[in-house]
């Protein structure tokens, strides 16, 4: 039976377990007049305020929602760091269906809660959460980014997350290859919504072979109507085990399973998709095989680096050179996994938590000015 959060001894217990995460404060949102439930976690504020989206999922307990906030809040502080940012790790998470339960009013009723931080945490677009909703957000605190251009916000992140991954995927071609060019390479792409999509056009642009598959067969219709000369395979398991260079995932989070894993011919992954390793052993399967994995944090940064120049009054050629910076970061964190003999995700982890503890930037970041 799932814990009931107005118990004292179920609320003792999540206590403790945010105590264990190590985050600095986990903030349980109500409003009964809206319906609102929700949590905000910041695990990090070391390097600035910390920065990670609002996601609105049909959670089936408090406890579901806790320790999804409290496990990508932790992974924001890693890729805020990674990516340069003066940003620690937050994330919220709200209760409910987003088809159904999401109002203005719940919104804006959030929206003071996120005020309420005093701007130590800075929220976004998440999973169920829209440009739409972050402007809603917007009327009642400073502190939402991920707008609409006509609210003073940069709109859609795709464009920049395609980029950061295509920029990744070629630091990746230098290590492995030699050249940071995907031109005559074969790579799979496994998920082509707004962030696919884009990383199919930049790869077809760098002269790759590209093949797509997703669930959504509209999705599939639309890259092949611009790009008849795109491949497709029926699912993702086909695709993985193709004969590919690149095997990229840009979908759901978990992609890379122990299945996955033992099926794929490509030299690299990288992709888009967040949490793409199933599990904590799957980083060392991939480095067994030879297979060379770009950290997810690392290469899809490029949304929260958006989202952080749109503070400061958005400006796109500054964003997306920070976002360029990722091609530089990627290629450290390789060559750093190959010198210690670790895996590049344990190496990306190093390197961002040397950050986040000299509370600043470390000398291998590249420079963003």
């Amino acid at each position: 039976m799932a814990s009931d959060p107005r118990d004292p001894a179920a609320a003792a217990d999540l206590t403790d377990l945010a105590a264990l995460s190590g985050h600095e404060q986990v903030v349980f949102c109500t409003d009964a007049a809206t319906g609102l439930r929700a949590v905000i976690a910041l695990h990090s504020t070391a390097l600035g305020p910390g920065l990670g989206g609002t996601r609105f999922h049909p959670y089936p307990s408090m406890a579901a929602a806790l320790g999804d906030a409290l496990r990508l809040s932790r992974a924001m502080s890693y890729k805020n760091a990674l990516a340069g940012l003066d940003h620690g790790g937050g994330k919220a998470v709200i209760l409910g269906d987003p088809a159904t339960d999401k109002t203005p009013e719940l919104l804006r009723a959030y929206g003071r809660f996120v005020e309420s931080l005093g701007g130590r945490y800075v929220t976004a677009c998440d999973v169920g959460t829209y440009v739409a909703d972050m402007d809603v957000v917007a009327e009642e605190t400073r502190w939402a980014t991920g707008r609409s251009p006509e609210r003073g916000g940069a709109g859609d992140s795709s464009e920049l997350t395609a980029l950061g991954v295509f920029q990744g995927m070629r630091a990746a071609a230098q290590h492995v290859w030699g050249e940071p060019t995907l031109a005559g390479r074969r790579v799979g792409i496994a998920g082509v919504g707004k962030v696919g999509s884009r990383l199919a056009d930049r790869l077809l642009d760098d002269g790759a072979e590209v093949v797509v598959t997703d669930v959504d067969a509209a999705a599939v219709a639309r890259v092949t109507g611009r790009h008849p000369e795109v491949g497709t395979a029926p699912d993702a398991a086909t695709l993985a085990a193709q004969d590919l260079d690149v095997f990229s995932p840009n979908a759901l989070g978990a992609a890379l399973d122990d299945t996955t894993v033992d099926a794929l011919r490509a030299r690299v992954v990288c992709g888009g998709a967040n949490n793409q390793l199933a599990h904590a052993g799957t980083a060392a399967r991939l480095a067994g095989r030879g297979i060379v994995y770009t950290p997810d944090f690392l290469v899809n940064a490029g949304g929260v680096i958006q989202v952080s120049d749109e503070l400061h009054g958005f400006d796109m050629e500054r964003a997306a050179g920070r976002t360029r910076a990722i091609f530089d970061s990627t290629l450290e964190v390789l060559r750093a996994a190959e010198a210690e003999g670790t895996t590049p995700a344990e190496a990306a982890d190093r390197l961002a938590e040397r950050r986040m503890a000299a509370g600043g930037r470390t000398p291998w970041l590249p420079s963003t000015t």
